[in-house]
């Protein structure tokens, strides 16, 4: 993995040398202005990703105070074309071990990174990607070498572009100071480049600015694929024949859909494999890099109190709920191709499901993490048409304000029976969950925004107190919330005796709310995700089994709805959804914790 870290931004604690024995053999340490150690991996032997001059010295060994191996080497010089450029060889975070090591100059030799933004003149690059890297560079995250590039076939020059994006940007609420100076630097940083995404002349301009600007070292380049899906293979070609590093990593972040079955996912996957290597590939799925769901495996492997209930024995069922309280709204043309279940649960509820229920990794390295997010996966039982419920919003008038419906989009034919709204009842089927049922609920124009898990607990058995709570012993049910968002929180709900005399019972939440909790503004998902694939780190990110697992669980039936055009329930804008996902919820003896809490 080669990472550029910043001892500004992020503090990483050693793993231990164990974990390293698989991959890597040998350790490269030199001074790179202030000590940094470079590790490495004997895996990605064949696929050497710079070009490295060190003063020859005699061959020696040595160890680490934390235990890693460092040697002297000969010079290495090679060239390797881009489908050849391996990530994983470069290893390089804060050091005080490599004192005698070799040196050489900081300014003349230190890598560069360049970030190229395809797609930047389009929303989600201005409203998310370039305030993220702003984000990044104001809290000195960023390599000192960088360098952004917006690529687009719009008409702009680099002071059209800062323009642009200087109306997006915007400084930490906990960190104001400097505020102007830092975004003057930061847009010094931005150029721009007009091109078509499917011509290598143009990949092959901006490939000669993107050398001037490194100066002949080391060249990292990561290229964000802000583009329509249609478009993604042509403009990787371009890229990897014409724009990739000579002699540094080069690494491509692809925005969903990745296709809209399996099969369509497959033939996406094995063209951008035509170009790059699989760990070139970053699948960006943002819901992964929120807080509390990137808090969601601390949360359990690290607190005693957590790990022992979670499994069938203490659990009762888990709710995974994502709602939207507004429609498509501009979108209904790219949002009725795919609909609710391949834009929202076929990726960031099932991604979060999987994050949720598997079995505790060998470490925390991403392949560890990954494989057993893929073995949540493939033992999931198929989705059958009974387990799920479809709905679409219609108007609905409300306080004189009359909502529309989602056929009324003027880009969404009048008898489409693309669902808004889709609810599932899905079930792992090994020891840890026979039985549990996992219940998924998305939708849009809903009475409120959110998206959080629920975990319920079973009942107490042989409760004392059960004549206290009366019939209703969901009343009773001990319950764990973790709020994605908004307002972010973490909460479990107990029962408690009210002070008095009496006995009289409550129901009561143990709170951790993060913005009474932390002083600090919480990162957006964008921020994470690019930062982990700036510094080469793929456990946030969807590898190809993972994405052929999730297709494969639900493509069977999304081909049943479209083939049999099975009619959505119809439900008001502004409600709480479909009656239908009501009657799924207890058919598993479930009520939906979001109705209780309202």
């Amino acid at each position: 993995m080669a990472t550029l870290s910043s001892t500004h931004c992020r503090s990483y604690s050693p793993l231990p040398s164990s974990s390293y024995a698989p991959s890597s053999s040998s350790y490269l340490c030199f001074k790179l202005g202030h000590r940094q150690r470079v590790s490495v991996s004997s895996s990605s032997k064949r696929f050497l990703e710079a070009k490295v001059s060190i003063q020859s010295h005699t061959n020696s060994v040595g160890r680490t105070q934390d235990g890693a191996v460092t040697t002297t080497v000969a010079p290495i010089e090679n060239d390797i074309p881009f489908k050849k450029l391996k990530d994983g060889l470069l290893s390089v975070s804060s050091s005080d071990e490599c004192k005698d090591a070799m040196t050489f100059d900081i300014n003349e030799n230190e890598p560069t990174v360049s970030i190229t933004v395809v797609g930047a003149s389009g929303d989600l690059a201005k409203k998310k990607i370039f305030p993220a890297l702003f984000a990044l560079y104001y809290e000195d995250c960023l390599p000192q070498q960088f360098t952004i590039y917006g690529y687009a076939r719009s008409k702009m020059s680099d002071a059209d572009l800062r323009n642009m994006v200087s109306k997006t940007l915007t400084c930490r609420i906990d960190k104001r100071e400097n505020c102007t100076e830092k975004m003057e630097q930061f847009l010094k940083r931005c150029f721009y480049h007009s091109g078509q995404y499917d011509s290598p002349e143009n990949f092959a301009e901006l490939d000669k600015k993107l050398k001037e600007h490194e100066g002949g070292r080391v060249s990292n380049r990561l290229f964000y694929l802000s583009i329509p899906p249609n478009i993604f293979i042509d403009s990787v070609r371009c890229a990897s024949l014409s724009a990739s590093s000579g002699n540094g990593w080069t690494r491509v972040i692809v925005e969903k859909p990745f296709g809209r079955d399996s099969e369509s996912s497959a033939a996406l996957t094995k063209a951008l494999k035509q170009y790059l290597e699989e760990d070139q590939i970053f699948r960006i799925d943002h819901y992964l890099g929120k807080e509390l769901v990137e808090n969601l495996s601390v949360l359990r492997f690290s607190n005693l109190i957590f790990e022992p209930l979670w499994s069938r024995q203490y659990i009762r069922n888990v709710q995974l709920i994502f709602s939207e309280d507004f429609g498509t709204e501009g979108r209904g043309g790219y949002f009725d191709n795919y609909g609710i279940i391949r834009d929202i649960m076929q990726n960031h509820l099932l991604q979060i499901l999987a994050l949720f229920a598997m079995e505790t990794p060998v470490s925390l390295d991403a392949e560890d993490i990954r494989n057993e997010k893929v073995k949540v996966l493939r033992s999931m039982r198929p989705l059958q048409l009974e387990n799920m419920v479809v709905g679409q919003y219609k108007s609905h008038t409300k306080g004189g304000v009359t909502y529309p419906a989602y056929t009324d989009d003027k880009t969404v034919p009048d008898d489409s029976l693309t669902p808004t709204f889709a609810a599932a009842a899905l079930f792992i089927d090994n020891a840890r969950w026979d039985g549990v049922p996992f219940l998924m609920k998305a939708g849009k124009a809903l009475h409120n925004k959110r998206a959080e898990i629920r975990v319920q607990f079973r009942h107490v058995p042989g409760n004392l107190y059960n004549r206290n709570f009366g019939t209703d012993l969901d009343c009773a049910t001990n319950e764990l919330v973790i709020r994605v968002q908004p307002d972010e929180a973490i909460y479990l709900k107990i029962n408690n005796k009210v002070p008095g005399l009496g006995m009289r019972l409550d129901r009561s939440n143990l709170n951790l709310h993060y913005a009474a909790r932390y002083s600090k503004e919480i990162p957006d998902a964008y921020e994470r995700l690019l930062l982990d694939a700036v510094e080469g780190e793929r456990r946030l990110f969807i590898r190809s089994d993972e994405l052929n697992a999730a297709w494969a669980l639900f493509t069977p039936l999304l081909k049943e709805l479209e083939e049999k055009k099975i009619i959505p329930e119809y439900y008001p804008y502004g409600s709480r959804g479909p009656v239908g996902a009501h009657y799924l919820a207890a058919k598993y003896n479930v009520r939906w914790g979001d109705g209780v809490d309202q």
